[in-house]
């Protein structure tokens, strides 16, 4: 398999093998995001295959630890348990040396069928075809092997004494960020109206896309920020359904992508329910009930505003005072 990673290889090692009747992932990844795995949970889902167990390991946290906001996010995808999503789960080697291996083991009722290894770590950015990988089928018995050995060397992510075993730090982009009030930080930035182009609370769409004028039963807590075109275009988002985290100035965090034509949805992908829930939260709101534009202005802000830490880290800034 000597070639760069690009679509076809994506679906080599991370889905076709479902097809194949296997059921269970197993990956040991020297660094891992995420975002990565979040986006791996919708991809699933949106290809209609059946739901996996995906196990995967992050090999080298003996140095350096884990970014705050990798850990939280392994962890509420740990709990994520949604109809058609396959399941995750995620250990950290915590004793003995730091693993750098790159491999993924592919198991139908427990008996490993496929194996591939080579320099992709687990990220978004290890499988994008603006980098230069090399990944390579191996034994599949010989890989499960190596992974029953450093199995016992891992402690799980969600364990009650994890902060006491692994170093949990937080990004330098983040805490920069933090030392600097918003509206004096030099960081690109975009503010997104929560209201239509004619100033007026959308009905079917935005913070109430589950209220449908036309009857139809939705999730009434299905919400989406309207991105213009013109702002998508600028790619200061990721764009191809790529998935990236944002930390809320009340200290929430979210998985977001875009979608829709032209990227004109800024969403919570593996449940379109969570945005809006978290916005009905903040304009202390019943869940699921109707938001109206009175409610926005007497909360005092009609818009929220993006800070761009990095290509997948952003903070929202949805405090009424700015």
């Amino acid at each position: 398999m000597n070639k760069l990673i690009n679509k076809d290889l994506i679906n080599s090692i991370l889905i076709s093998p479902i097809t194949q009747g296997c059921n269970q992932l197993i990956i040991i990844s020297g660094y891992a995001s995420h975002n990565m795995a979040s986006w791996h949970l919708k991809k699933i889902n949106e290809e209609h295959l059946s739901p996996i167990s995906i196990q995967l390991i992050v090999g080298m946290c003996p140095e350096g630890g884990i970014p705050e906001t990798t850990h939280e996010g392994f962890k509420n995808l740990t709990a994520f348990n949604q109809n058609g999503y396959s399941s995750f789960q995620c250990s950290y080697i915590y004793q003995g040396s730091a693993v750098h291996s790159k491999i993924y083991i592919w198991l139908k009722n427990k008996v490993p069928q496929y194996a591939y290894t080579g320099s992709s770590n687990y990220t978004q950015s290890g499988f994008s075809i603006n980098r230069r990988e090399y990944m390579v089928p191996c034994d599949p018995q010989e890989a499960f092997n190596y992974y029953q050995l450093i199995e016992k060397d891992t402690i799980f992510c969600t364990h009650s004494e994890i902060h006491e075993t692994i170093q949990i730090t937080k990004d330098n982009s983040i805490k920069d960020f933090e030392n600097n009030n918003p509206g004096n930080n030099t960081l690109q930035s975009v503010t997104l109206s929560l209201l239509t182009n004619k100033g007026e609370i959308g009905f079917g769409s935005g913070l109430n896309w589950g209220h449908r004028p036309n009857g139809i039963k939705r999730e009434p807590n299905q919400a989406y920020i309207r991105l213009p075109i013109q702002i998508a275009r600028q790619n200061f988002f990721p764009l191809d359904k790529k998935h990236f985290t944002v930390i809320t100035d009340d200290n929430k965090q979210l998985i977001l992508r875009t979608e829709q034509q032209n990227n004109k949805a800024i969403t919570t992908p593996l449940n379109n329910s969570l945005l809006g829930e978290y916005f009905r939260n903040r304009l202390n709101l019943p869940n699921g009930s109707f938001i109206t534009k009175d409610d926005l202005l007497r909360y005092g802000r009609t818009d929220v505003t993006f800070y761009k830490i990095d290509d997948e880290q952003f903070f929202m800034d949805f405090n009424p005072s700015h």
